[in-house]
């Protein structure tokens, strides 16, 4: 059978594709800005019909209909990273949250740990060989593409082709509904003086030829721009922003010096608005793969030179780093960030960084804290951090001991919670004033 006749036996009406989704599956959709939005939308008109489906995805950037009250004991999701169109319903009860790093979440499709009955998708029409590409949203979706029982495909004519292991042929497609309509998109943070003055400590580590990884934000936006003067830069990231653009134009990123897939921006998704999508369609400079593959440590680690920028919510003073929760209440997920900064510590000369402001709340509580909040999770242990970065300065705590950690942590605090870091530090016995903050760190 040709692949057209694949094609053509396989056109459903979306109702009727969504038809597939019965009570107690667990179905899968396609995260970022790649959810397939008109299957999502049938799939809440079948909700009267169904009972009891676990929902599961990381971040989307679409509505996330079916977490609504009224959905409870039709639909629970299960979140794998938190996105704000997700959070009150985990925090209230009504949807779950899976903590684990991203490089590992496609393995539990893979051993069975989480079949998928039914997984959603979107995709770009067939190619003149019937291969569909994932466009901006490779992800963890390849993976839950190949193990689900049933895949449902949104065939949309916007959404781009992107090279590397980012296809699907028709024929491993089990229900096709074709739709013309723009993707989800991201967009870009209001970048103030804050993340710019963390940006610039920041970019004062990134020398020329590093591999750089950043993920979403105010302060990865902040960075970018500031590494124009940089030369041969590259790209190893689980996910690319429209930052990158002006860096590609420039030539400052050529991945020219890559020891690792040379002159190839290597990425799981891209997350942004039409300007990347159109950007990234059919760009050979680009080779999207699984996370699987992006996130791992050892794959991170054959490139030299790796700086992993991530981003964190609280740091205690001995450097364990609380990432995905507000106390006990969960804010984001453990995401690619350990991934990546244990690829970036093995990495000849990498620089794995913790990037963040000195306060939260208009000023009013200090990011780095005598202990974290109760009920916070530890993603990245005092044992991996090595970089941590505010507006005022750098402290590098690879090799240090406690009190020299909790020295450097209080010199890049704000000033107007150093007094009380440091009554901490007396009371523990870590510091007394004749080890007072005087300068910037050593290193």
């Amino acid at each position: 059978m040709t692949w057209e006749r694949h094609y053509t036996t396989r056109l459903r009406g979306v109702d009727e594709a969504l038809s597939c989704v019965k009570s107690g599956m667990r179905v899968y959709i396609q995260p970022g800005c790649a959810e397939p939005e008109t299957l999502v939308e049938a799939l809440i008109r079948r909700a009267p019909e169904v009972h009891d489906v676990e929902i599961v995805h990381m971040m989307t950037m679409g509505a996330a209909p079916y977490v609504a009250p009224e959905m409870a004991g039709h639909f629970r999701h299960n979140a794998i990273f938190i996105g704000p169109n997700v959070r009150d319903a985990i925090n209230d009860g009504r949807a779950d949250y899976t903590p684990i790093y991203l490089s590992e979440f496609e393995a539990l499709f893979e051993s069975g740990e989480m079949p998928l009955d039914v997984a959603l998708i979107q995709v770009s029409p067939p190619d003149s060989h019937g291969f569909c590409s994932f466009g901006v949203g490779i992800d963890t979706t390849l993976t839950a593409a190949k193990c689900a029982r049933y895949v449902v495909a949104q065939v949309n004519s916007y959404m781009p082709r992107t090279y590397g292991d980012s296809f699907i042929h028709v024929s491993d497609i089990d229900a096709v509904v074709e739709t013309s309509r723009p993707l989800c998109e991201l967009k870009k943070p209001e970048i103030t003086d804050l993340h710019v003055a963390i940006a610039r400590n920041v970019a004062g580590l990134i020398e020329d030829g590093a591999v750089v990884q950043t993920g979403i934000g105010g302060i990865p936006d902040a960075v970018l721009p500031l590494l124009m003067d940089r030369k041969d830069l590259g790209i190893h990231s689980e996910l690319v922003g429209e930052g990158v653009i002006p860096l590609i134009d420039a030539g400052v990123i050529t991945g020219a010096r890559k020891n690792y897939k040379p002159r190839k921006v290597i990425a799981g998704f891209a997350l942004g608005t039409k300007k990347l999508f159109e950007f990234v369609d059919n760009n050979p400079i680009f080779e999207f793969h699984p996370t699987a593959y992006t996130n791992d440590p050892r794959l991170i680690a054959r490139n030299d030179n790796m700086v992993a920028i991530n981003s964190a919510l609280q740091v205690d003073l001995t450097g364990q780093v609380c990432s995905d929760s507000i106390g006990n209440q969960f804010y984001s997920g453990i995401g690619g960030q350990v991934d990546f900064l244990r690829g970036a510590s093995h990495s000849k000369n990498g620089k794995p960084i913790i990037a963040i402001s000195s306060t939260a709340k208009g000023g009013t509580i200090s990011r780095i804290v005598p202990m974290l909040s109760p009920g916070a999770g530890v993603v990245t242990s005092r044992g991996l951090v090595r970089y941590v970065v505010t507006e005022h300065g750098v402290a590098y705590l690879h090799g240090k001991s406690i009190r020299e950690r909790a020295r450097a942590l209080i010199e890049i605090a704000h000033p107007k919670f150093r007094d009380e870091l440091f009554a901490y530090c007396e009371t523990t016995k870590w510091l007394n004033r004749n080890h007072a903050v005087q300068g910037s760190p050593s290193r």
